[in-house]
């Protein structure tokens, strides 16, 4: 069946364009339906759509500009609550929970632990995440439940973000201490990069294809070889609501993992080590386009035994 004929694509757009009409993309109640019934749409995981080989123009351009829209509104409503939670009188990271999508973050999280823990061979002491945003959720999570040794560097493009960023943790008595924030493109971030066990980069930094390759591009240069680059990618119809990263992408880099949750958190999660350090891959795989499984069986099977790996994994379940 063609894509235009197809009834939940027809759907998306239709959202599109509603969307796209709006004067205004800052939370209220339209704008909450709006989206709320967008990302139900897109959720599901049965379909056989792969966006990759849409060829309508029309649906291609509306998907490029609904992830543009898709992220403005993302970066609204990140500031809204964040706002609300620093004006707390305690501590506002007691409050998180306002936030409607707190819990999707946890899931989210600790799915990347728990895959990160495969990968590694010690506990991060230091972390960085390109594009935190004003509400730097999962730097607060990782902290908070997950890597309490750890110092997290959140860089943002955004002064004002990261002032509400800093003022979520600022009357935490632990996360006052590991949370650093800097205001710079991660583009004119070069020294220093290579300090860090554990480089994320967030969905929304790189809006298109081209962007994005640019920002992957930077971080292999300036990366420590062996340091491990996390990155949030999309599958399926979520693909309307966040870039795709694919492997091939990741020139200088060994994929070690590509995740699709089959649950309502959106975002696919793509491992790839630096490569050049002991634990990489030889330099004869750069430039190759290394196909690797959608949702691999080994994944589900390493994330429910805890058998595998069981002295790294018993190091990081040490401190959860």
């Amino acid at each position: 069946m063609a894509c235009e004929n197809n009834l939940v694509v027809k759907q998306i757009i239709d959202l599109y364009n509603q969307i796209s009409n709006l004067e205004s993309l800052k939370p209220s109640k339209n704008v909450d339906t709006l989206f709320g019934q967008l990302v139900s749409t897109c959720l599901p995981t049965d379909t056989n759509i792969d966006v990759t080989e849409i060829h309508d123009e029309k649906v291609k351009d509306a998907r490029s500009h609904l992830i543009k829209l898709c992220g403005e509104a993302e970066g609204y409503l990140e500031q809204h609550f964040s706002t609300i939670l620093g004006s707390f009188e305690d501590n506002p990271l007691n409050h998180l929970h306002i936030f409607p999508y707190y819990n999707n973050y946890i899931k989210l999280s600790k799915l990347e632990f728990d895959l990160l823990a495969q990968h590694t061979t010690h506990v991060p002491t230091k972390v960085a995440f390109i594009g935190s945003g004003p509400m730097p959720l999962t730097s607060i999570v990782l902290a908070k439940f997950h890597l309490p040794n750890t110092t997290f560097h959140n860089f943002d493009i955004d002064s004002h973000a990261n002032t509400l960023a800093s003022n979520l943790v600022s009357r935490d008595s632990d996360l006052s201490k590991r949370m650093v924030f800097h205001t710079t493109d991660v583009l004119n971030a070069k020294e220093g990069l290579d300090q860090y066990d554990v480089v994320f980069l967030a969905a929304l930094v790189g809006m298109d294809k081209e962007s994005k390759v640019k920002a992957i591009e930077h971080l292999e240069k300036h990366m420590a070889p062996g340091a491990v680059l996390m990155l949030r990618s999309a599958h399926g119809l979520r693909a309307f609501l966040y870039p795709i990263v694919d492997s091939c992408d990741l020139k200088g880099f060994e994929v070690l993992t590509i995740y699709h949750p089959s649950d309502d958190v959106v975002n696919s999660v793509v491992i790839a080590r630096k490569l050049g350090g002991s634990n990489g891959a030889r330099g004869s795989q750069i430039g190759w386009c290394v196909v690797m499984p959608c949702n691999c069986s080994k994944v589900h099977a390493i994330m429910n035994n805890r058998g595998m790996k069981k002295n790294l994994i018993e190091e990081f379940s040490a401190i959860e």
